[in-house]
């Protein structure tokens, strides 16, 4: 009885151990997370970029093997040559026109109680009595409606800009971080990932599951969605200028952020451009708008997402589509990929609980 006592009371110290040492290991945890939540977008982009240039740098390592500070620095160049330039040039170019839009706007020059009154005078019957009814058919609606209210939403994005620019300091330091995390990413991802598996406690085929599945969501997120609302804003872009519509530019960067929105795409923007041309009097330009819209434009997100995303990550639309909004309204822009990389980490961690619970059925 008094070694039997004796040998509970030894376990007690080493269970005692472990929760204690479990709940500073959670503390710390805790508070290294909360001194990183500053850099949380850098940290995160930094992560997307590794996991997308990976490849390059394998490429550049296989013809010059032993020199992975070198094939780390040539993928970072790329990424600056192929992605940072031409971002930075493209949000000044917007810059420039938003707010040259907001000056005519001002000056008078831009009457959107004007353009309001020749939309209203062209178009049917049935479709002003509809207007009437939601109380915008009239000019003093209108005027509320399309001098105050457009003008207010003209001047907070115009607000916001200049906010980054007054803050560019701040994304100058966050973008050296992440281009610095993403240099160590790329060179010692392999090694990272090796040491992820041995701290993890979860049986190795598991935790690849979960790792892989990342990636893969990651890789297809991107190539599905930012590649694609390039292209599409691109495009739009290219057509609203052929078609001799002003901000052009402005109005293809905001055709390439509504791509982003699941079911509702581009069509946010150039069905009501389409439909203005056809109703001021515009015929062959909204003729031409709507065929491009569903033709062109709209064939991109039909043609090449399947192509570039494949069936890889095996979330159901209806679920891309609503963690995708509850993304973006959690996190911002960050949450076009952290809403799905969410969902498929759900989906992963359901899976391995399935194949648990069905193999220890299975073994009984």
């Amino acid at each position: 009885m008094a070694a039997g006592g004796g040998g509970r009371g030894s376990q007690n110290p080493g269970t005692s151990d472990r929760w204690t040492f479990l709940v500073l290991l959670i503390a710390v945890s805790i508070a290294f997370a909360a001194i990183l939540l500053p850099f949380f977008a850098a940290i995160l982009w930094a992560v997307i970029v590794a996991i997308l240039f990976e490849p390059v740098y394998r490429r550049l390592l296989g013809h010059m093997p032993k020199r992975r500070n070198g094939a780390a620095l040539l993928t970072l160049l790329l990424i600056v040559g192929m992605v940072i330039l031409p971002a930075a040039i493209l949000g000044v170019a917007l810059m420039n026109e938003a707010a040259a839009v907001y000056q005519r706007i001002q000056s008078g020059e831009i009457d959107p109680v004007g353009i309001w009154t020749g939309f209203q005078s062209g178009m049917p019957d049935w479709l002003g009595l509809w207007l009437d009814r939601l109380g915008v058919g009239d000019i003093a609606a209108a005027k509320t409606t399309f001098g105050g209210t457009a003008a207010a939403g003209i001047r907070a994005i115009l607000e916001q800009a200049l906010s980054i620019g007054q803050s560019l300091f701040g994304l100058l330091i966050k973008l050296m971080v992440m281009l610095y995390l993403a240099f160590f990413l790329i060179r010692d991802g392999e090694g990272l990932q090796q040491r992820i598996r041995a701290a993890v406690p979860l049986r190795g085929e598991h935790l690849q599951l979960l790792i892989d599945r990342f990636i893969v969501v990651v890789r297809a997120t991107i190539k599905g969605s930012i590649v694609v609302a390039i292209l599409q804003g691109l495009i739009g872009g290219i057509i609203l200028w052929a078609l001799g519509i002003e901000a052009a530019l402005l109005w293809g960067v905001l055709m390439g952020a509504a791509s982003l929105l699941p079911a509702v795409g581009t069509g946010l923007v150039w069905v009501p451009m389409a439909l203005y041309l056809l109703v001021t009097g515009s015929i062959w330009q909204g003729l031409v708008l709507v065929f491009c819209g569903l033709f062109v434009i709209g064939m991109v997100d039909n043609v090449l997402r399947p192509i570039l995303v494949g069936r890889e990550t095996r979330i159901p639309d209806y679920v891309v589509l609503i963690v995708t909004l509850g993304g973006l309204q959690l996190f911002g822009f960050h949450g076009i990929v952290i809403g799905p990389v969410v969902a498929a980490m759900f989906i992963a961690v359901w899976d391995i609980a399935t194949s648990i619970r069905t193999g220890s059925l299975s073994s009984d």
